[in-house]
């Protein structure tokens, strides 16, 4: 038994510092050297204070702001530690009672828009923290932001053009807008002393 115990233990340790400390060492490196903005979690910063991240999604309900999708992640949504969709099929009463009251709300917010709720801005994602939204669910909002920050709607409509994203790669995915980079650059325009925090 001895004869086999030594290189058992000899393995572990070998295998234990080379896939457990080696490897996520050299990794890291490797990712702050080159990758260092997504590494550290591809975090926005302004006035030296981190308003969010690029790839996470908060919630907005300020009419001021173009909203984000909503969220199940957590008991109050976007929730990273959280991260998952609510799991409930399309005939589930609670699902359906949850998007009645979400365009409810939209409509409210804007009661001179009778066009169709795009499905993103009703419906959460499976991971609960995306902080896209599609190019339709950011020009239903376009009206709304424009009326409430007092400015011309094309100039508010051009604004969200100029944050349209392509496919990822030219082929992966669909058009998206960043929410929280959108909404950053609407308080860029210097209208109203709110901003983004």
């Amino acid at each position: 038994m001895r004869a086999q115990l030594r290189p058992a233990l000899t393995t572990f340790i070998l295998l234990t510092v080379v896939t457990g400390v080696a490897y996520p060492l050299i990794v890291s490196a490797i990712a702050q050297t080159l990758f260092a903005y997504r590494a550290n979690g591809s975090l926005i910063v302004r006035d030296g204070v981190v308003v969010g991240s690029e790839f996470v999604g908060q919630p907005f309900d300020d009419p001021r702001y173009f909203w984000s999708r909503p969220s199940a992640a957590g008991p109050n949504g976007y929730d990273g530690a959280a991260s998952s969709g609510s799991n409930l099929g399309p005939t589930n009463p609670a699902l359906v009672e949850a998007v009645s009251q979400r365009i409810a709300t939209l409509r409210k917010s804007d009661p001179e828009s009778n066009r169709p709720v795009p499905i993103d801005l009703v419906t959460a994602s499976a991971s609960g923290l995306d902080p896209d939204l599609s190019p339709a669910a950011a020009e239903f909002q376009v009206e709304r932001v424009a009326r409430e920050r007092h400015l011309p709607v094309e100039q508010v409509r051009g604004l969200v053009a100029q944050h349209v994203l392509g496919r990822s790669s030219g082929l992966m995915g669909e058009a998206r807008v960043n929410v929280l980079k959108l909404n950053l650059a609407l308080d860029g325009l210097g209208r109203g002393s709110d901003s983004v925090r």
